[in-house]
């Protein structure tokens, strides 16, 4: 029996425990289905976030500081994926002009190349979603948007 079938037919003290841990177990479910989705480009979901990121400036540079603040998992050491980044030649690292003491990230076309690639078996993958509907995939985002703003106060 998987740990879906668990939880449905577990016994939780309330609803919301058990939306607790279906939460988490979803929630490391996608991250296992995007590992296997990334591995064939030879990228972690970290390293993909942080191109992804990157993307979004449309040429500008960021620095490190900005990008970790703007990663989904914010225990990643950003420093260390530009690294990884770097020599893959996926991103170019370079002295702030503004401030010496910091590092400016630009997106090499490689790196636009490789999540053009991506996008296209990432939307693949994203077209499972689908089988719910318009109406339900809002609903779902509205909820887990509630979720976070309940923690977020506490």
């Amino acid at each position: 029996m998987g740990i879906s079938e668990d939880l449905k037919q577990s016994k939780f003290p309330s609803e919301a425990s058990k939306a607790v841990v279906n939460a988490i177990y979803t929630g490391n479910w996608i991250v296992q289905q995007q590992q296997e989705l990334l591995k064939p480009f030879g990228l972690t979901v970290q390293q993909y976030n942080v191109l992804r990121i990157l993307r979004g400036q449309q040429g500008n540079p960021m620095t490190v500081l900005a990008i970790t603040e703007r990663m989904l998992d914010k225990m990643s050491n950003a420093s260390r994926l530009v690294d990884k980044l770097v020599e893959k030649k996926l991103v170019l690292r370079r002295e702030c002009p503004q401030d010496r003491r910091a590092v400016d990230v630009l997106i090499l076309p490689a790196g636009l190349d490789l999540l053009t690639q991506v996008d296209q078996v990432q939307n693949d993958w994203g077209k499972h979603f689908d089988a719910l509907g318009v109406k339900r995939l809002e609903e779902m985002n509205q909820i887990l948007d509630e979720f976070r703003t309940v923690f977020s106060h506490n």
